[in-house]
């Protein structure tokens, strides 16, 4: 780990964030309404810290998320990637949010206020690390740029 480039390691601390938030979102007490939680759609009323909505399809999101960030971070090019990626993705979710009505039934991730302005900063947070962090390889320890 002590040969990685910054890129790196901001990728290999986001997958390992969105990993424990996957896992957190099954944990009842964690998640409030816990036995609300639906596989998907705007009917579950489970809340991840009483906060942000979420469901089944929402926390395997994240696990997701989580994995291939990790697996990422292991080259410099599939760090930046990744947060490039992810960070775009965020950001058309923000817009989706946005858009959709939380009581439309095209909301099925399920989004609320609270995970739309998360989902922004996440968003922002991650394309501007993969961008300005990712500008270039040559900083790189020789055995990260695979």
């Amino acid at each position: 780990m002590k040969n990685r480039h910054p890129v790196q390691l901001v990728a290999l601390l986001a997958g390992a964030a969105f990993l424990l938030v996957g896992i957190l979102g099954f944990v009842p007490g964690i998640t409030s309404g816990y036995s609300d939680l639906s596989f998907a759609g705007r009917h579950s009323e489970a809340h991840l810290l009483g906060l942000f909505q979420v469901s089944v399809l929402h926390n395997v999101v994240h696990l997701l998320f989580g994995v291939i960030g990790i697996a990422a971070s292991r080259s410099f090019a599939g760090a930046r990637g990744f947060l490039v990626g992810a960070g775009a993705t965020y950001l058309v979710l923000t817009v989706y949010g946005f858009l959709v009505g939380h009581d439309s039934p095209a909301n099925f991730v399920p989004v609320n206020a609270a995970d739309n302005l998360l989902h922004l900063a996440l968003g922002l947070g991650m394309l501007a690390a993969g961008l300005v962090l990712g500008k270039s390889s040559a900083a790189a320890p020789a055995t990260s740029r695979r």
